[in-house]
């Protein structure tokens, strides 16, 4: 039986350099993430990848707290009347809405769109419940899925319904506005690199790339191990937009009504997807200590004799009373090669191994998955050196990815160099701010404008596509 298993669990994971897009999907898959459903382009999130899910989600829920935000609800259904009332918003989402028609038996009197995101909902709402000055601002978030209705998919990257968080948020001045905007902008950033070790390039998006019906939209871009872009989270500065169409006005002090000025800002399920292609290798996964489902798995070894699976449950007893995601793989079916097969795919960050050889010499011996370095930790004293080498991988990958990322980005002055560099990763550029160019980009090299970067001092005179004057720098990248 044991015999059996082992067959079925050494595949074959294509190698990265070979197929890149193939190499995902095998790590998806073999590491129990999520499978495919009779809908096409929706996904049933198995128990690792929902557990990795819902840490992300408790990270930043906290942040989002700590941030003055609370959670509400909203219904996944909106009226037609509804989404038709900010005319570019409805433009923007036209083509990935799913429609309702019907309910029971009966064809509905107007359709309902299944949510492809809540701002039309919310600013209804807002729309009765903000009255004063005294009532603002109104920071507000939700967890929910959406349904956009995606022509080509991949799991987490590309899915016609998927979970993430929408926040939405109304304000008396503009000021407040873009304040909230850049805040939400900076959580997402400190998220990415202190939590999921991955580096982002902060900055504003063109008008082009901006969300449909915002002002000014905010993004952080992450960079995949092929060189290409992975739009990570995004804030939204709406102004009145929204508040317009939708009457969401109040009285300030002096008794006028005015507009309130809005924010939105999301983080996705794609965020794994993002994990898996910044971090991972031919053995699977390698996950950041903080959204790791299991932070250390202990190996018993020759569990048999006398002491070992007592000295092992000790371990593990410490740890979790220390606050570590702790797993004793105590199964005698399989052999401590498959454990650690298997362990690696699943990207726990530390394996630490106690046999009898181990307690004599009062120590447990660990590998760490981010970089396969082996040694001894004390067990007296184990939660904290756990603790601290937990601590020291989450800033080693965030080293490994940001050298990466450094590696694959270059300052390009002509247009044979963005062809060049957009095929490998990152390209920033002069760039004069038509959209003629960024569609000429897109056109010959399948690359979009990321964003601009909050310093925006020029390194060159003239447009990297066009050669007229340039004054703004955008990175420009192939992306998913």
């Amino acid at each position: 039986m044991a015999k059996q298993a082992k067959q079925e669990f050494v595949q074959h994971i294509t190698p990265r350099e070979e197929n890149f897009s193939q190499w995902y999907t095998d790590v998806v898959r073999m590491a129990e993430l999520m499978d495919y459903t009779p809908v096409r382009g929706c996904m049933a999130l198995k128990p690792y990848g929902n557990r990795i899910w819902e840490l992300i989600r408790e990270e930043l829920d906290r942040r989002f707290r700590d941030t003055g935000h609370e959670n509400v609800s909203m219904p996944m259904l909106i009226p037609e009347s509804l989404l038709l009332k900010e005319a570019e918003h409805v433009e923007g989402f036209a083509p990935e809405v799913a429609w309702v028609t019907q309910g029971g038996g009966e064809t509905l009197p107007e359709r309902l769109a299944i949510r492809p995101t809540s701002e039309t909902m919310f600013c209804t709402m807002f729309a009765q419940w903000v009255q004063s000055w005294r009532d603002l601002p109104m920071k507000y978030n939700q967890w929910c899925s959406v349904m956009r209705w995606e022509k080509t998919t991949r799991p987490f990257l590309r899915t016609a319904e998927f979970w993430w968080q929408e926040g939405h948020t109304v304000h008396a001045t503009a000021e407040e506005a873009q304040e909230e905007t850049l805040l939400m902008l900076e959580v997402y950033r400190s998220f990415c690199e202190d939590v999921l070790s991955i580096p982002v390039f902060s900055g504003q998006k063109s008008e082009k790339e901006k969300f449909a019906g915002a002002r000014a939209t905010y993004s952080v871009e992450a960079m995949m191990q092929d060189g290409k872009a992975l739009q990570a989270g995004t804030s939204h500065n709406f102004g009145t937009n929204f508040s317009v169409p939708f009457e969401i006005r109040y009285q300030n002090r002096e008794g006028q009504l005015e507009y309130c000025h809005e924010t939105s800002w999301g983080m996705s399920t794609r965020l794994i997807g993002a994990i898996i292609m910044a971090h991972g290798d031919e053995r699977g996964l390698k996950l950041p200590p903080g959204v790791a489902p299991i932070q250390a798995v202990i190996l018993p070894i020759a569990a048999h004799k006398g002491g070992v699976m007592e000295k092992c449950a000790e371990a593990r007893d410490r740890l979790k009373a220390a606050g570590v995601r702790v797993r004793l793989d105590d199964r005698d079916n399989v052999s401590p090669g498959w454990k650690f097969n298997e362990w690696e795919l699943k990207g726990v960050p530390l394996r630490l191994e106690i046999g009898p050889r181990d307690i004599e010499n009062g120590v447990a011996s660990y590998m760490r998955r981010d970089t396969f370095e082996k040694g001894t930790l004390p067990l007296e004293g184990l939660a904290e050196g756990v603790t601290a080498l937990l601590e020291d991988i989450r800033r080693g990958m965030f080293r490994i990815a940001d050298a990466f990322r450094l590696s694959r980005t270059r300052d390009v002055r002509t247009w044979e160099e963005l062809g060049e560099q957009v095929g490998r990763g990152y390209a920033r550029a002069m760039w004069c701010g038509k959209r003629e160019c960024e569609d000429r980009i897109k056109d010959a090299f399948s690359a979009t404008s990321r964003n601009m970067p909050f310093n925006q001092t020029p390194f060159a005179d003239s447009c990297v596509c066009c050669g007229e004057p340039a004054d703004k720098v955008m990175y420009f990248a192939k992306a998913y």
